[in-house]
C-alpha cells in the first residue's frame, strides 16, 4: 500500500527516485508553477528548452520525463500540465488529477516527491490524495507480474501549517475509497451477499461502528419482501447490513442507503451478453456507503452517520422472481414487478423504509440504478433527484467540490402515472422506455415518509471506469461517491 508523508526540504535537495513539478500553459511557453523553486537554475537554465524539445504544452495532466544527469539528487524529473495558470489560489481538482496522472506514469518506482504548489494545508491534502488515489492498482487475480507495482512512498514537499494533518486525513479517505475499489473490482465468485456482509462486519468492527446483519430468514420474517424478491432466484441469499456511527457531541443524524447487487445478470428479465460482464460492479452504491461511514468513524465527525448495505444477487432460475409477481415492501406497500431488471429500486425501497425508522435529518440512497443516467449524462456524471431542492443543489455542490461529477435532475409529476398498477400501489417499472431515470427516482420518493429530507443519486456510469485511466481514476472500479458521502457528512458536522 502506497504510503505518504510530508517534508519541507528544498526541491533541488530533496533525494527520491523521482521528481514531480507542475507546469503551466502559456503563449509563450511552458511555465514553471510555485513548488519548483530552483529548479531550472539547477539544471542551467534549460527547464523551458527541454520541455519544448519534447512537445510539452503544459496541458492539463500531460507528462514528460527527462533524466537530470546529475544535476539534482533524483535521478529523473516528471513534468505534469497544470493547464492554465489560476488568477487567484489552485483548484484541489486541478491538483488532485495532475498528481494522479503522474503518480499512475511512475509505476514500478519505489517513491516520488511531489513539488507541486502546497502552500496551505488544502492543496497539501489534494495532492496527497489525489497522489494516493492515482496509485491504485488491483492486481489479485494476476499471477505472471504484468502489473508494474504502485508507487511505494509519496512525499509531498511543503511548509504550510498542518501539512501533516492533511496528509493523514487524505490517507484515511484513499484507504476508505480504494476499498471500495477494491470490492467493486472483486469478481461475483468471491463477492456474494453474505461474503460482503461479513468484509462490512469486520471492517466496520475494526472502526468500532455497530454492525447488525439480517440473514434471508430474518429479512423474510420482517417482511423485507423487495430484498427477498430480489434475492430469491440467487443460491447466495441476500443480507441487509446496518453499520452505524455515533458521536456524543453529534447534533444532526444523516441515513445512507447503498444498492448492493453482488451480480446482476437481470433475473428472469436477462440482460443481454454486452451488458453483463461489468456487473459485478452493481454493488458500487453499497460499497460506497460503506466506505464513507468508515472514513466517517476514522476521523472521528461530529454527527451521527447511519449506512444501510442492501445486499442480493439478481439471478435466474426456478426460485427467481417473475415478473407479474406482487412484492409486499418492508414500507407497507405492493409492488407489481413487470421487470426483474429493475431490482435496484427493489432492494433500496426497503432499505429507505427501514433507515426512515432511525429519524434522521435526511436519507440519501446511491446506486447504480439506470442505463438511462448514462445516455443522460454519460460515464463521469451522477444524477441528483431529491423531494428537496436545497438538498439537491447541496449535494450536487459538494460533489463537484470532491471532484466527482453531479448533477440535478428533476421529478416530473407527469411521470408517475405511468408506474400505476392495476393490483398493486404501483409497479416497478414505467414501460414507456423515455425518462426511465427520472421515474425509477419518483417510484423511490414513494416509499419515503412524509417529512423525510430524502435524495437518490443515480451513479450508474461513474462508479466503474469501462475506458483508459484518467487523473487519479483508474480502469474498473472507480470508488465513486464516497468522497461525495464523507463531504455531506463533514457539512452536516459543523
Amino acid at each position: 500500500m502506497t504510503t505518504v508523508r510530508v517534508n519541507a526540504s528544498a526541491t533541488v535537495s530533496i533525494e527520491t527516485s523521482a521528481l514531480v513539478i507542475g507546469i503551466h500553459a502559456s503563449p509563450d511557453g511552458p511555465q514553471t508553477a510555485p513548488g519548483a523553486d530552483g529548479l531550472d537554475q539547477a539544471l542551467g537554465g534549460q527547464l523551458a528548452a527541454t520541455l519544448i524539445a519534447m512537445g510539452f504544452t503544459g496541458k492539463a495532466e500531460e507528462i514528460a520525463k527527462f533524466p537530470t544527469f546529475g544535476a539534482l539528487p533524483a535521478p529523473i524529473v516528471v513534468a505534469v500540465g497544470l493547464g492554465d495558470a489560476p488568477e487567484g489560489d489552485y483548484k484541489a481538482e486541478t491538483l488532485r488529477r495532475a498528481a494522479g496522472a503522474a503518480v499512475r506514469s511512475l509505476a514500478g518506482t519505489p517513491d516520488a516527491t511531489f513539488a507541486l504548489p502546497a502552500p496551505s494545508a488544502t492543496e497539501v491534502e489534494a495532492i496527497a490524495l489525489g497522489a494516493l488515489l492515482g496509485a491504485y492498482g488491483f492486481s489479485k487475480y494476476q499471477t505472471n507480474g504484468q502489473r508494474k507495482a504502485p508507487v511505494g512512498e509519496v512525499v509531498v514537499l511543503t511548509e504550510a501549517e498542518g501539512a501533516e494533518g492533511a496528509a493523514q486525513r487524505a490517507a484515511t479517505l484513499a484507504e476508505a475509497v480504494n476499498l471500495v475499489r477494491d470490492l467493486v473490482n472483486t469478481p461475483p465468485s468471491d463477492l456474494w451477499p453474505a461474503r460482503l456482509a461479513e468484509i462490512a462486519e469486520e471492517t466496520a468492527g475494526k472502526a468500532g461502528l455497530s454492525v447488525d446483519i439480517l440473514d434471508e430468514i430474518a429479512l423474510k420474517d420482517a417482511g423485507y419482501g423487495g430484498i427477498v424478491g430480489v434475492g430469491q432466484g440467487s443460491a447466495n441469499p441476500p443480507r441487509l447490513v446496518r453499520v452505524a456511527y455515533a458521536h456524543p457531541e453529534a447534533g444532526k443524524t444523516i441515513a445512507y442507503v447503498g444498492k448492493g447487487i453482488t451480480f446482476d445478470s437481470g433475473g428472469l428479465s436477462l440482460k443481454p451478453a454486452a451488458s453483463m460482464d461489468w456487473m459485478k460492479s452493481d454493488m458500487g452504491g453499497a460499497a460506497a456507503v460503506l466506505g464513507a461511514v468508515l472514513a466517517v468513524a476514522r476521523l472521528g465527525l461530529k454527527v451521527n452517520v447511519i449506512g444501510y448495505l442492501c445486499l442480493a444477487e439478481n439471478m435466474p432460475s426456478g426460485t427467481a422472481q417473475r415478473p407479474s409477481d406482487v412484492l409486499h415492501t418492508y414500507s407497507g406497500k405492493t409492488v407489481e414487478v413487470l421487470d426483474t431488471d429493475a431490482e435496484g429500486r427493489l432492494v433500496l425501497i426497503d432499505g429507505i423504509a427501514r433507515a426512515a425508522e432511525d429519524a434522521p435529518d435526511l436519507i440519501i440512497d446511491v446506486a447504480t440504478l439506470t442505463g438511462g443516467q448514462i445516455i443522460a449524462l454519460g460515464w463521469r456524471t451522477c444524477a441528483v433527484m431529491s423531494n428537496d431542492d436545497d438538498l439537491r443543489e447541496e449535494i450536487v455542490e459538494v460533489a463537484q467540490a470532491q471532484g466527482e461529477g453531479a448533477w440535478g435532475m428533476p421529478l416530473p409529476e407527469e411521470l408517475r402515472k405511468g408506474l400505476d398498477s392495476p393490483i398493486a400501489d404501483i409497479a416497478n417499472l414505467n414501460p414507456e422506455r423515455w425518462g426511465g431515470m427520472l421515474a425509477a427516482g419518483i417510484f423511490l420518493r414513494e416509499f419515503v415518509p412524509d417529512g423525510v429530507r430524502w435524495a437518490h443519486v443515480d451513479m450508474a456510469g461513474p462508479a466503474f471506469n469501462k475506458g483508459e485511466p484518467h487523473g487519479y481514476t483508474p480502469k474498473g472500479g472507480t470508488g465513486a461517491l464516497t468522497r461525495t458521502l464523507f463531504g455531506i457528512a463533514e457539512r452536516y458536522a459543523r
